[in-house]
């Protein structure tokens, strides 16, 4: 037998043990990867670049089990104000999650589908209701799937009137409290706070069934 393949068998192997050391240390120290889920960019990255721990929620699965902590449903007239809505919402300490159809809704998904997931994937739900809001029927359908999921109206469901009288207000949700927009910061804060209650709550209901 040759002298190089004698020094190849007799060559002693790197201990296995050794090895599993290594990569059990290494997964040890190596952040946790996020949740998978049918996300768009932007949704993906503020799971990963938001603690929520920020949210001093008890139980951080709570919040994670959704994709999204808020949706806005809203007609496309009323746009300026949902992009500074989800602007203030998305830089504020929580990083809150929001879903904003014309950005997150995925290219060539069917209307219904899109709009169904997206209350389904959502902890709570903004609803603008305005004159172009009433006047458009995916927006009255989203809202009746919304109260289809919460009938109870525990807090996710979130009206928010502006530019309409009280009179106008539809008759299926006079059971829920409403935020008028009367000064805009005022009320982006009133929002911010429903969404943290309810995810609070939510926190506290999976802490006390674990």
């Amino acid at each position: 037998m040759s002298g190089w393949f004698k020094a190849l068998l007799q060559k002693p192997r790197k201990s296995t043990n050794s090895s599993s050391k290594h990569v059990n240390d290494a997964a040890k120290h190596s952040p946790s990867p996020p949740a998978t889920v049918r996300s768009s960019p932007t949704a993906t990255r503020s799971l990963a670049n938001s603690p929520t721990a920020s949210l001093s929620l008890s139980n951080e699965s709570a919040r994670l089990s959704k994709q999204y902590d808020v949706c806005i449903c809203h007609n496309e007239g009323d746009f300026e104000f949902v992009e500074e809505l989800v602007s203030y919402l998305e830089s504020q300490p929580e990083r809150f999650r929001c879903f904003l159809q014309p950005r997150d809704a995925l290219a060539g998904g069917a209307i219904v589908t899109e709009l169904c997931d997206a209350v389904q994937n959502s902890h709570c739900w903004v609803l603008l209701i305005t004159p172009h809001f009433l006047a458009d029927p995916w927006c009255r359908y989203q809202m009746h799937y919304a109260l289809t999921e919460a009938p109870m109206a525990n807090g996710r469901t979130i009206p928010v009137l502006k530019d309409m009288d009280r009179g106008d207000y539809p008759r299926e949700l006079r059971c829920i409290y409403y935020i008028n927009v009367v000064h805009q910061v005022t009320s982006f804060k009133q929002i911010k706070e429903t969404v943290m209650r309810y995810l609070q709550e939510l926190s506290e209901r999976t802490s006390r069934r674990d």
